[in-house]
């Protein structure tokens, strides 16, 4: 079954661009911000929030948030981000708390299609109109009902030191025979062209996605993510060719090191260039965001050119066995409000608001460049683990990434091991 619904994808954010896992799941502690002084739960008890905001940026955006809701009580439950994801499936089967954050598309019609989240289609009724259709799209379940709630997203893109560039006489490259110059240059100049990391699993999932829109084109990627593609197709090889040509460029050692160590090692000038999230901002000093920017990864296949890229929702959704449901719609409509989402893009550099109606006059000139950007994009892909099913992202993709960036000779028989596990899920 497709589990995707089709997205206008240059519509998705011309709008925007105008604009706890308890412990005993994971075994991790939890924290819970005191009520703002004088706040009252209004007769809807205490919602709980399940949160993987762990890094401190977005932990006290949501933080501040929250406060601001006052129709009740609010506890948030704040777990590793990777450790909320990789459970959620036990979590959302167990205790769950009411409200939790998730992603928008295909994941969270995964979970909807199960039973797991409740309908959310009489909030939406109320918020409708702060959002674009493509927005709704993405919040929308396979029986047409509204799960989700999108608070903010970000794209992926190669970012960079513009102090660094302009000493260096670096230019953004249009084409990968130019980036991988670029590279070359880099490396004579002492620096490491490409900062890279994957301890945790996903972050390479970007450089795949990118490359195989890049090489493939934006439809045959998706339908590759639905499971109707063989990855044994040799256009997957070539994809996975072209990344062992650029691993020679790439950070040594990915495999023990974090996305946020990559990140400060670039805002330590030690490496040139980084494609990741614009979360990376997060990763660098206040005085040192202006010095921030980034490109679009250059064209591989002129057929596609730089049409697509990966832009993924992050927002909010209600478990199933929520016990304050009333209290957790209440909670959801403060934070699709474009005055919370305005507060968490101030106080998180490396977000856009999903709102249609939010304040971009405030917005970094980094924030404006990223929503430029995906305004620009033809297609929009939400993210490898977020457009395939969640279970072959994890049990999958993740090993058979981290496998491929240990071992990046080995592609045949990597590539027909992921084809016959994905014959076991996709049915």
């Amino acid at each position: 079954m497709d589990q995707r619904l089709p997205m206008s994808r240059r519509s998705l954010l011309l709008g925007a661009a105008a604009l706890g896992v308890p412990a005993a799941l994971v075994g991790c502690g939890s924290d819970t911000p005191a009520p703002a002084p004088g706040k009252s739960s209004g007769g809807l008890g205490t919602v709980t929030i399940g949160s993987n905001a762990s890094d401190e940026i977005p932990k006290k955006s949501l933080d501040t948030v929250v406060k601001g809701f006052t129709q009740a009580t609010t506890k948030i439950n704040t777990v590793d981000h990777n450790t909320f994801q990789e459970n959620i499936n036990r979590y959302l089967k167990g205790t769950p708390d009411d409200v939790f954050t998730w992603f928008a598309g295909n994941r969270m019609q995964f979970f909807a299609e199960q039973g797991l989240a409740t309908d959310i289609s009489d909030v939406w009724q109320e918020i409708g109109g702060d959002y674009t259709q493509a927005f709704k799209d993405q919040s929308t379940g396979l029986d047409g009902k509204q799960y989700f709630v999108p608070f903010t997203y970000y794209p992926w893109a190669v970012f960079y030191r513009k102090s660094v560039w302009q000493e260096k006489g670096y230019e953004a490259p249009a084409t990968l025979d130019e980036f991988t110059a670029l590279a070359r240059k880099m490396k004579t100049d002492g620096l490491i062209p490409i900062a890279f990391a994957d301890k945790d699993g996903w972050p390479a999932m970007g450089t795949f996605d990118i490359l195989n829109m890049r090489i493939n084109g934006y439809d045959f990627h998706i339908s590759l993510m639905g499971g109707k593609e063989s990855w044994t197709d040799p256009k997957v090889k070539q994809v996975f060719d072209t990344w062992r040509g650029l691993m020679e460029f790439h950070q040594p050692a990915a495999l023990g090191r974090t996305w946020q160590e990559a990140g400060q090692s670039l805002a330590q000038k030690k490496t040139g260039m980084y494609l990741l999230g614009m979360f990376v901002a997060q990763q660098f000093p206040e005085a040192d965001r202006d010095d921030l920017d980034f490109f679009t990864f250059p064209e591989i296949n002129p057929a596609y050119g730089t049409d697509s890229i990966d832009a993924p929702i992050d927002g909010y959704m209600i478990s199933a066995k929520a016990k304050n449901v009333d209290g957790a719609k209440a909670l959801l409509k403060h934070l699709a409000q474009a005055s919370s989402q305005d507060i968490a893009t101030k106080l998180d550099p490396g977000t856009l608001a999903a709102s249609s109606k939010a304040d971009t006059s405030g917005y970094s000139a980094l924030q404006k460049r990223g929503a430029e950007l995906v305004s620009k994009a033809t297609h929009i892909a939400q993210f490898l683990d977020r457009d395939t099913r969640p279970d072959f992202a994890s049990t999958v993709m993740i090993p058979s990434l981290q496998s491929f960036v240990g071992k990046p000779n080995e592609i045949d028989s990597l590539l027909t091991s992921i084809e016959k596990q994905k014959a076991n899920i996709f049915r």
